[in-house]
């Protein structure tokens, strides 16, 4: 059975801060320390941490959100990963939401989230 996975992050940066590092490649490869390939051309592929996470960009509002199919093999229904930034205190608060994670996948799915990528995303900014 599918799960979903929901969470809260705070990242010292601006909104518009955070968006970049999150949809610039350059950016990208500066906190993951690997070669990304993305755009925020809807319907474009990306691909993060030299191809561990692969998957299409659905569309985009600067600065405030973004909307992505993650793939996961061969699965039935699409895996949707929706991250919206909110201006908070301490910089920006972001709204994480995946939907349709594979049973198997999601232990290590929520460690990558939260060990991998937001651990990294915050460093980068402190």
């Amino acid at each position: 059975m599918p799960k979903e996975y929901k969470k809260y992050f705070i990242i010292p940066g601006t909104p518009e801060e955070v968006y970049n590092a999150l949809t610039n490649p350059l950016a990208i490869q500066l906190w993951t320390g690997e070669p990304a390939v993305m755009s925020t051309e809807p319907g474009s592929e990306f691909s993060l941490w030299s191809g561990s996470i692969e998957g299409k960009n659905i569309s985009f509002e600067e600065g405030k959100k973004i909307v992505q199919q993650w793939y996961f093999g061969d699965q039935e229904e699409e895996s949707i990963v929706t991250i919206k930034l909110h201006p908070h205190a301490q910089g920006t608060s972001v709204e994480l939401r995946q939907t349709n994670i594979p049973d198997e996948e999601f232990d290590d799915l929520v460690e990558g989230w939260n060990q991998s990528y937001f651990m990294s995303l915050e460093e980068f900014f402190e």
